[in-house]
């Protein structure tokens, strides 16, 4: 039934039927940011020429991915997450976190007009190409990196994919030298923290992207916290491979229910308005009523027939956001997937759906782990950049050897749905306080940190070391939203104002 068509994106398998032509940078890169927009590149030869950051398309170029001889079935659809299955030599990490920039004057959060500063700044002194939209900069590419905005103007770096550690914790110390370098000239610094410290959602500046705009008007219908997550939150996320189908299970299975223990050792946002929020990971806490069709602990994961279709038919079911059709964003918002499969999408009614419109509705699912045609850790808060090397180091020492996965799916084989519910549900207020069995939370994690450095050791590269952020916080029991917290009370007289220097990147 499939054939294997191969191009600028490696082997993809798609079903026979269809004539598709992957758009891609010449070099093969095809990066994408929250909610997925695909990017063309200038050709490498006309690259070279350059001295400087260029300009490049933005946003998902549907009409040209693919000419739909007949229409998409469930089964091409799980036939594309099949298509990231790889062998283990080709495993890559691919990091990606996002920070606030505020006004080192101010702290104000810094308004579009200052970002595009920075954005233009960097392709120009470090030859970035920039991604435009409607006339306006929103993101910047080099190679396979990527630099996009979030709504609220967090910058997010959604990193290469990479073989070892110290690639991907160089990569992220260059990006942040680079955008200090450009910063600092402004007046504008970057925090590494999960939630905005300070200012009202009424303060946030409102960044020009079609999608976003979308998204806001849709969040508040089906959750109360959904433009909190949009504009004042922070994340750290590694992206990981799987071989096959089993070792996806297994990854997504061993993750998912281990996602609440990353999110207390990462736990760093503790403060809303100028004061603590009663939260240790108040950014954990807002994903429990964002929007409950597409966010959560995904339980069906560890049913018995779980397998890429039961996924499929998990994602047909979440409402859509929108379609890209002749450069703009359509509000399909609460509208169903199945229905645009069969030409009975309201706002395109007749068309059918390509694999470019498949793969922007699967960057609209926000579970604790999600899969795509790799599998994304969602569960930590921003943070500064020793812990922005930590947390893909976490994880890879865990589902990238054999032994600690397999450990790790033995330690987490008796839990309850209940009980994976209630860390969900209560870590983002106690951390590694939070009880569990005969135990707590930190009990658990100091288990789950020995199994990722022996994890790690056998790897081979040397990368235990940057396990060691996070190896106190294990020890001792205490958060970085807690450490934070203490300060607040002590050293800073209860202002929250500190905190922009204490983790200003």
């Amino acid at each position: 039934m499939y054939r294997r068509v191969s191009g600028g994106l490696g082997v993809m398998v798609v079903a026979s039927r269809l004539a598709v032509a992957p758009v891609v940078s010449l070099d093969g890169v095809r990066r994408r940011g929250r909610l997925g927009f695909v990017v063309v590149g200038l050709p490498s030869a006309a690259r070279r020429g350059r001295r400087r950051g260029g300009a490049v398309a933005a946003s998902p170029p549907t009409e040209e991915v693919a000419q739909m001889t007949e229409p998409l079935t469930k089964d091409d659809l799980v036939a594309y997450l099949a298509s990231g299955c790889k062998p283990k030599e080709n495993w890559r990490i691919g990091t990606e976190h996002e920070k606030f920039g505020f006004d080192v004057e101010t702290l104000r959060p810094i308004t579009y007009d200052q970002i595009s500063g920075i954005l233009n700044g960097l392709s120009e002194r470090f030859e970035w190409d920039k991604i435009m939209e409607e006339g306006h900069v929103i993101g910047l590419k080099q190679g396979k990196q990527n630099i996009s905005l979030e709504p609220g103007g967090q910058f997010e770096l959604s990193g290469a994919p990479l073989e070892t550690l110290h690639q991907t914790c160089a990569e992220v110390n260059s990006h942040l030298y680079q955008v200090k370098a450009v910063g600092e000239e402004m007046g504008v610094g970057f925090l590494g923290l999960g939630f905005q410290p300070k200012w009202p959602l009424s303060e946030i500046p409102i960044m020009p992207k079609g999608r976003y705009e979308i998204m806001r008007n849709y969040m508040p219908k089906v959750g109360s916290l959904g433009l909190d997550m949009m504009f004042r939150t922070c994340t750290v996320q590694v992206n990981l491979d799987f071989s096959s189908e089993q070792d996806m299970i297994s990854k997504f299975r061993a993750s998912l229910a281990l996602q609440p223990i990353a999110t207390a050792i990462f736990a760093n946002s503790p403060f809303k308005e100028g004061k603590p929020n009663g939260f240790l990971s108040l950014r954990s806490h807002i994903w429990t009523d964002t929007d409950n069709n597409r966010s959560g602990m995904l339980p069906f994961v560890f049913d018995n027939s779980f397998g890429f279709e039961q996924y499929v038919d998990y994602a047909l079911d979440v409402p859509m956001y929108f379609v890209y059709r002749n450069k703009k964003y359509l509000d399909c918002t609460g509208m169903s997937f199945r229905d645009f499969m069969v030409g009975k999408l309201p706002r395109v009614l007749g068309e059918l759906p390509t694999l470019n419109d498949w793969e922007n509705h699967l960057t609209t699912i926000f579970p604790e782990v999600r899969l795509k045609r790799y599998i994304e850790m969602r569960g930590a808060d921003g943070g500064p950049w020793r812990r922005l090397c930590a947390l893909p180091a976490f994880w890879v020492g865990l589902l990238y050897d054999e032994e600690s996965l397999q450990s790790i799916l033995d330690m987490t084989a008796d839990w309850t749905k209940e009980e994976r519910e209630m860390l969900r549900w209560k870590v983002p207020v106690t951390g590694l306080k939070t009880p569990f069995r005969d135990g707590y939370v930190r009990d658990l994690a100091e288990d789950v940190l020995q199994l990722a450095k022996n994890g790690l050791e056998r790897r081979g590269y040397k990368e235990v070391g940057f396990l060691r952020e996070v190896d106190e916080v294990v020890r001792t029991g205490v958060t970085p939203a807690e450490r934070l917290l203490n300060l607040y009370e002590t050293k800073w007289n209860r202002s929250v104002d500190p905190v922009f220097e204490e983790l200003l990147y």
